[in-house]
């Protein structure tokens, strides 16, 4: 009889699961839930590893909606991220159900091989990608503290394999001027709608001298409440991304003088406070992307070239905080959306299609895999066996 290896055991753990875990991917899309809302996508995506044996933390880190769930005692503690919240008026636009439903396929495969690879395979319910940097709070929260290398996926629009992503910082910046009748005596008021109005002209001027890699985006989120008041408040939120920790830095810098700006023309106060924390660039393990880069060609993907990858970087994520810290990977699987992208209405709808199905099958397959690669070579097993101690000492 032919041997049964580790690899082809826990590809057949996930295909034998293929309905419950497609069936996972379809309820979360089905209902979706904003950042720390996410009750009932946590929840169900606690069920299917609950039901294996694995042991479940709830309210990890002190967030309602993130979990842990252990399986085995191994030496290597190997993390799985899911992801489970979706976007406001446009639902699972980015494809977090699939992320969950792959990432719980994963860890039931791995659960199959853990005491014959000494793995101790941890599934991390992780809130608030789209917006509050759950994996940053719970990496401050020591939730990570005892993992030697994390891993987890996402759907686009092609499969890339070595993901990179921007780093980013996300603010509120506040104006208070003074009401007056806009008819009667607007010489008395002094107007925070045009503090942002000169605040993004200096912005949009600026965009011309902003270095490779960096880009901002901003809305209005209190430009005044009528027409013959002048405003005496006003609000707008900016996002700003570049390649890089230190880029980012520099752009924050000189957007800060565009606020300053806004407030010196206009008389007004104001203010600058970060919404949430700041998401480092991914910095995927180059192993672990090279492995996976071969399970996707195994399978029949097309992945991006390696050469090409760099030119690609897909948005921010606070999976790059995780990989600033250990080894891990952020692949793209790619599903059939039409030609549309993630953040679009049409990627939401592919995102609980056939080819979004799939993408919950092969992904978890492909990151099993890779996994398992990693605890059966015993040069990276103990290289990043190494990097954990190291940052425990």
């Amino acid at each position: 009889m032919p041997t049964v290896t580790a690899s082809s055991c826990v590809e057949d753990a996930v295909n034998r699961r293929r309905g419950d875990l497609v069936e996972l991917s379809h309820s979360i899309h089905a209902e979706p839930e904003l950042a720390f809302a996410e009750y009932r996508s946590c929840a169900k995506t606690q069920e299917l590893v609950a039901a294996r044996g694995f042991a479940v933390t709830k309210a990890l880190g002190g967030l309602d909606t993130a979990f842990r769930a252990d399986f085995g005692s191994g030496p290597l503690v190997v993390g799985i991220c899911a992801e489970y919240d979706a976007l406001p008026g446009i639902g699972h636009a980015c494809g977090h159900n699939i992320i969950a439903a792959s990432a719980v396929g994963t860890a039931l495969a791995l659960a199959e091989v853990a005491d014959e690879l000494g793995l101790t395979v941890v599934l991390l319910g992780t809130p608030a990608e789209e917006a509050g940097g759950g994996k940053v709070l719970l990496l401050n929260a020591g939730a990570f503290d005892d993992i030697a290398v994390t891993v987890m996926l996402h759907p686009g629009p092609l499969d890339i394999a070595a993901a990179r992503s921007l780093a980013l910082s996300q603010v509120a910046v506040g104006y208070r001027g003074r009401e007056s009748h806009a008819a009667v005596a607007p010489h008395l008021g002094i107007n925070a709608a045009d503090a942002i109005t000169v605040a993004q002209v200096a912005i949009g001027l600026l965009r011309q001298q902003l270095a490779p890699g960096q880009m901002t985006h901003g809305i209005v989120t209190d430009g005044g409440q009528a027409t013959n008041i002048i405003p005496g408040s006003a609000e707008m939120h900016y996002t700003m991304r570049a390649n890089d920790a230190p880029s980012l830095r520099e752009l924050e810098k000189r957007m800060s003088d565009c606020f300053l700006a806004g407030a010196v023309a206009t008389g007004c106060d104001y203010t600058v406070s970060e919404t949430e924390p700041a998401y480092d660039e991914l910095t995927p393990d180059s192993w672990l992307a090279d492995r996976f880069r071969d399970e996707m060609v195994r399978i029949g993907r097309s992945p991006l070239p390696a050469e090409m990858e760099g030119a690609f970087p897909l948005g921010s994520t606070d999976m790059g905080n995780v990989t600033q810290i250990m080894p891990g990977i952020h692949p793209i699987v790619g599903i059939d959306a039409g030609g549309a992208s993630v953040h679009q209405p049409a990627f939401a709808a592919a995102a609980a299609g056939p080819g979004a199905d799939t993408a919950v099958i092969e992904g978890a397959i492909m990151l099993a895999r890779t996994v398992v690669g990693l605890a059966e070579t015993p040069a990276q097993r103990d290289r990043v066996m190494e990097l954990k101690a190291r940052r425990a000492a």
